[in-house]
């Protein structure tokens, strides 16, 4: 039985900066979040079948990302270990990091598949091959296959600039509410395009993660407050001074007070 943890992640800021079609170009600093993770586990089966994938998943199949990281991995690596492994093995997920979060569990569970099939397999493949097919998957993908603590995001998350970072100690403020990322963007690009401050998101990414928490404001820092305090009215309890949102939310997260153990 082999298992693999599959890191959630933040975003200190989060600034848009252009349009790509229907995708929104970024600016943005990433933090993996190590005490937040799903928990990845293969384990063996009784009976030679195609993939399995067993968790608490809300969609199809098909449209999972770690199924989509299977299906690209197998079609950029035409290697019989992968159909040899899945037919002897199963993947089990439990989910920990809340869907529609703004945390980035689904793209962090793909990277996470991604590299234990490359190491488990020895596919040899570079972060320059497996970042070409977590692009296929999801914007975060290939934050979490670069396996950093801190990073500048750029273009449409392909661009991943890791980087040594001041490192803040966060509390996660969870919420009931599943934001649908798409919706959050479409609000955005209908209603506060003319937020855009370009050079602001340049300054932004020169600066250390507790500079940007303790400089800026929340709604300076993330675009995407604006849109997801329309879209969901009742996150608005949790817009407060000092509170932050990470990506196209439902999470919020504050700065702990090194000082103060009460808070841990």
């Amino acid at each position: 039985m082999l298992s693999y943890k599959s890191y959630a992640k933040v975003n200190i800021f989060l600034k848009i900066i252009g349009k790509r079609g229907d995708y929104h170009e970024i600016k943005s600093r990433f933090l993996k979040i190590e005490s937040l993770y799903d928990t990845l586990t293969f384990k063996p089966k009784s009976f030679k079948k195609e993939f399995e994938l067993f968790g608490e998943f809300d969609c199809e199949l098909q449209n999972n990302t770690i199924y989509k990281a299977y299906w690209f991995l197998k079609e950029y690596k035409n290697s019989k270990k992968i159909d040899d492994f899945f037919e002897n093995y199963f993947l089990h997920v439990k989910k920990n990091i809340p869907k529609g979060g703004g945390l980035g569990g689904g793209s962090s569970n793909a990277a996470t598949l991604l590299l234990a099939l490359n190491r488990i397999l020895g596919l040899n493949l570079d972060i320059k091959e497996l970042c070409f097919i977590g692009s296929k998957i999801g914007a975060d993908v290939n934050f979490f296959l670069h396996e950093c603590e801190a990073a500048n995001v750029e273009g449409v998350g392909e661009i991943v600039m890791p980087i040594e970072d001041d490192m803040p100690k966060l509390k996660l403020v969870f919420t009931d509410e599943a934001c649908d990322t798409a919706k959050v963007y479409k609000i955005f690009r209908e209603n506060f395009w003319s937020t855009v401050n370009i050079d602001l998101a340049h300054e932004l990414s020169n600066l250390s993660s507790k500079e940007l928490l303790n400089s800026f404001a929340p709604i300076e820092l993330n675009d995407l407050l604006r849109s997801v305090l329309v879209c969901y009215p009742n996150l608005k309890a949790f817009a407060q001074k000092g509170v932050f949102l990470s990506g196209s939310g439902s999470t919020f997260f504050e700065v702990l007070d090194e000082h103060d153990n009460s808070k841990k």
